[in-house]
């Protein structure tokens, strides 16, 4: 597995679990019988921009994009050429409304990553053309423990959680940490209250008003 070292060393016990063994062996069988997004070096791509003691904020999503060109690790982002996919649309113009600001028209997202956005999904891995095709075959444990390690950190940090799926972390997390819930930001969904959450100026403040720089949201 390609793990920054960082992480990896947190990780390790829970790699060794009968569960993430199981999830290795059914991505290896799902992998020769279909196209499995995002390829396998990429799987753990949102760990491996940032380090476990530089996340600053979480952005938790669901599952990686499901159709082809787009995964490539980080929740809602995709990697130039590639046309925005619609929740990155309704992300960029909640950060309009809210800051004031146009982000740039690219869909890659590493540019927060390396300011200490950890752009993570609840489920890493999705077969193409099924959305939540590999939801309960245990990620979701997996990206709990990345969450409950975030959460024992003392320094405090935000997390957005945009849905259901990302809301059922919420009560692991302390309250010396700010957590944003919203709705997520498809096209189904976002009309329901993630247009108008200000996370975005919300998260700033925090972290201003805990000694950090604010994330540049462009």
């Amino acid at each position: 597995m390609k793990i920054r070292k960082s992480w990896l060393d947190l990780l390790q016990d829970e790699t060794q679990k009968e569960y993430f063994k199981n999830l290795q062996q059914f991505l290896k069988s799902e992998r020769s019988k279909f196209d499995i997004y995002p390829e396998d070096d990429l799987v753990f791509n949102a760990l491996n921009f940032v380090a476990y003691d530089k996340v600053k904020v979480v952005i938790l999503g669901q599952d990686p994009y499901h159709e082809p060109h787009q995964a490539h690790g980080l929740s809602f982002s995709v990697l130039d050429p590639t046309p925005l996919p619609p929740s990155l649309v309704n992300i960029y113009q909640e950060i309009k409304d809210d800051l004031g600001i146009q982000p740039y028209q690219s869909g890659d997202l590493s540019r927060w990553a390396k300011q200490g956005v950890l752009l993570l999904n609840t489920t890493l891995t999705v077969r193409k053309h099924q959305a939540m095709s590999h939801k309960g075959k245990g990620w979701e444990q997996f990206t709990g423990k990345i969450i409950s390690l975030l959460a024992e950190r003392k320094q405090p940090m935000v997390f957005m959680l945009w849905g259901s799926h990302a809301q059922q972390f919420a009560d692991q997390i302390p309250p010396w940490h700010l957590v944003l819930k919203a709705p997520h930001p498809s096209p189904l969904s976002a009309y329901r209250g993630f247009f108008g959450c200000k996370h975005f100026s919300k998260c700033n403040e925090f972290l201003e008003r805990n000694g950090m720089q604010p994330i540049d949201w462009h």
